[in-house]
């Protein structure tokens, strides 16, 4: 009988060692995971910042000239204005500037 309760002791044991590394795993997934949400969110603002330099480049070729911190709330009144007046930049987006139609998004709309 001592036998079987030294056996079912050594069996406790390995089944802990066991439970351990598969927590150990676990915890080197999350990690994993938390780096690659990480990476993600890194990617995105990097899209993002690309697009508003963008926008910020264009406006200052329309404009011919630098920009300054008064022309962006100077330009966001202005948008405004024109969305209250009639969509009209809402409209001018949905666009191709080319042809005048409707972008491929939204013209089986």
């Amino acid at each position: 009988m001592a036998r079987t309760q030294r056996s079912i002791e050594e069996r406790i044991s390995e089944k802990e060692i066991q439970y351990e590394q598969v927590m150990e795993k676990a915890k080197q997934y999350q990690a994993q995971m938390k780096r690659l949400k990480q990476q993600k969110k890194a990617e995105e603002r990097k899209k993002r910042t690309h697009l508003l330099c963008q926008i910020g480049g264009t406006v200052e070729k329309v404009l011919n000239r630098p920009l300054v911190e008064e022309d962006v709330m100077r330009l966001l009144n202005f948008l405004n204005q024109q969305e209250r007046n009639g969509k009209y930049f809402t409209r001018a987006m949905e666009k191709c500037p080319d042809t005048g139609s409707e972008t491929e998004g939204t013209e089986n709309e």
